[in-house]
Order: structure tokens, then sequence, then C-alpha cells
């Protein structure tokens, strides 16, 4: 039986409507794009936690803010190529520089945004918000992780990062899935060879390792669904067993999971990497399932990347 595919960012607006009835002061801001990010059934549910403050992302970051210095946990909206970009020296100097809790959750990131092409396909965001002081980094792999890391990052005090994508994707978790800030998951356990992804890779690296598997290679697959702060300790006590690892996420290679694992090895336990991701490119107009191919990215991707590893030890 296929797996359930549903997009992360259906899990934002019902997420915040759970959260508002389970008594937390949540409120959201957004920029005239509720419908595409769902934040509009909050407004619906709750019209009085909901400011659109339209096409205006500086002043929706600013507005957000606001209301969290006035004791509510405020989250922001809008497509991750706006809602970090855009707004990026508002999140640096007014959210991140004061501590304040605000919670930057934008949708449509990465190269699933699809036919929007490369000017909408934000593959810089996890770079961008990882370098951040004070700044949390979740890059959920589905619909049930994304539920799990907006909670997560409503009780979390301070700024989070939630990247939330467009395209309908397998569900990898059961329902009811909680998360903890910090920590990575053994998906599958392996001694060749880890492969460490995040997002929707994480479902082409469970495909990965079925193909390697094929070919007698035993792959152990970890989702670090926490980009920052990096759960070390269970990547490097996988490396420490297979020798190798790739990496894997719907981003740039420069800077996102693959820039923190490289930084992790290079300090603390050298070991081959290969880093599965755009590679210094902006990306194009497709299906999204085209621009897994098309950028190398998808399972077959990422299971010669993973021999290319093994090859080096």
């Amino acid at each position: 039986m296929a797996a359930e595919k549903k997009a992360t960012r259906a899990a934002y607006g019902e997420t915040l409507v759970e959260l508002v009835e389970q008594g937390i002061d949540v409120v959201a801001v957004e920029a005239d794009l509720s419908g595409s990010t769902t934040t509009n059934k909050l407004g619906a549910a709750h019209p009085g936690r909901l400011v659109n403050v339209g096409i205006a992302e500086q002043d929706m970051v600013g507005v957000a803010a606001g209301l969290s210095l006035t004791g509510h946990t405020a989250f922001t909206g809008s497509f991750a190529v706006f809602g970090t970009g855009r707004v990026y020296d508002q999140i640096r100097n007014t959210v991140c520089y004061a501590n304040l809790n605000v919670k930057i959750a934008p949708t449509h990131a990465g190269i699933s945004v699809g036919p929007d092409g490369g000017s909408h396909q934000m593959v810089e965001d996890i770079a961008l918000m990882r370098v951040l002081p004070n700044m949390r980094v979740l890059v959920p792999a589905d619909y049930y992780a994304a539920k799990a890391a907006i909670k997560l990052a409503a009780e979390t005090p301070g700024p989070v990062y939630v990247r939330m994508g467009r395209a309908s994707v397998p569900c990898v978790y059961e329902p009811g899935k909680e998360l903890e800030m910090g920590r990575a998951y053994v998906l599958r356990e392996g001694s060749d060879v880890s492969i460490v992804a995040c997002g929707v890779e994480i479902d082409e690296a469970l495909k990965a390792a079925d193909l390697l598997a094929a070919e007698g290679i035993s792959a152990e697959v970890i989702d670090a669904f926490c980009v920052k702060p990096l759960d070390e300790d269970t990547i490097l006590a996988s490396v420490e067993k297979t020798g190798c690892i790739v990496t894997a996420e719907e981003h740039s290679v420069i800077g996102g999971l693959g820039g923190a694992v490289a930084e992790c090895l290079a300090a603390k336990h050298p070991a081959p990497l290969e880093r599965v991701g755009m590679q210094d490119c902006f990306g194009t107009s497709a299906s999204y399932e085209e621009l897994l191919v098309e950028f190398h990215m998808d399972a077959a991707a990422i299971a010669e990347a993973a021999k290319k590893a093994i090859s080096r030890k």
C-alpha cells in the first residue's frame, strides 16, 4: 500500500488552531498569502489571532516582534523566499538580536515549489537561519513531523525557524509523532554507510537505502530534522560504525545540513562525506519529481553518492 501523501504546509494552520484550543497564546502574522500557507484556518477559527499586513513582509516580522513583546507566541508566514530573504534584516536585528519569542515559519521552501521556478525556489534559507545567534532550525520530513515541529516551536522560548513545503510528499511518520529539540532520529539501522537527511529528502533517503540493500549495501538512515542545534552525538555514533556518510537536503549543499555535518566531522571525526543537494545553483521551472532527477537529489542519486562515499573509506 502506498504511503499517505500530504504537504508539510498543510499542517500549519490547523496546528495553530489546535495550539490555541490547548490554551497556548498563539497569534500569526501573514503577508497576503494566508490561503497558500494555510494560516487562514487560524483566521477562520479565531479571527482575532491572524493579522494580515498585506504584501509587506518586513512589516510582518516587525508586527510579530511587537506581538511577542505583549506576551503572545507569534508565528510568521509567507513563502520562504520572502519570509527569510526579503526580511533578513528584521529577523536578525529585531527578532534574534533581542531573542524574541517569534517563530519564522514560511512555506513553499526548496525546489518542491516546482513550476514557480528558480526565483521562488528558496534553497538558501537553512543557511541564512542557521548562522543567526539564538535561532533554532527545524526541517520536518512530512505532514506529521511538521505538526510536531510547529508544536515544538510554540513550546520553545525564543526564535525558531520551521521550514515547510508546497508539494505533497509521502508520510514517513505515524500520526501523533512527537519531536525533541536537538534530536536526530535513526529511521533505519545500517553498517556500511550513514545517510543523514532532512525534510522531503527523508523519503528519498529511505528509498535509496532500499536500492542499496538490493546491492548488498547496508545503509543507516538518520532524520536530522533539527539542523540547529544539530544532534552531533547521534551522527558521530553512526559514522563511527559505518565509516562514511552522505547528507541529503532540498537546499544548497553550502551552509545547510551538509555544511553543518561537514563542520561536525572536521572538528570531531573526519570521514568521507558526500553532499546531495543543490550544487551552488538556482532552480528552474518543472514538476517537483522532474527537478529531483534534474538536480541529482532523488533516491538513485543518493544511492550513487553512498557508493562513492564507501569507495573513499
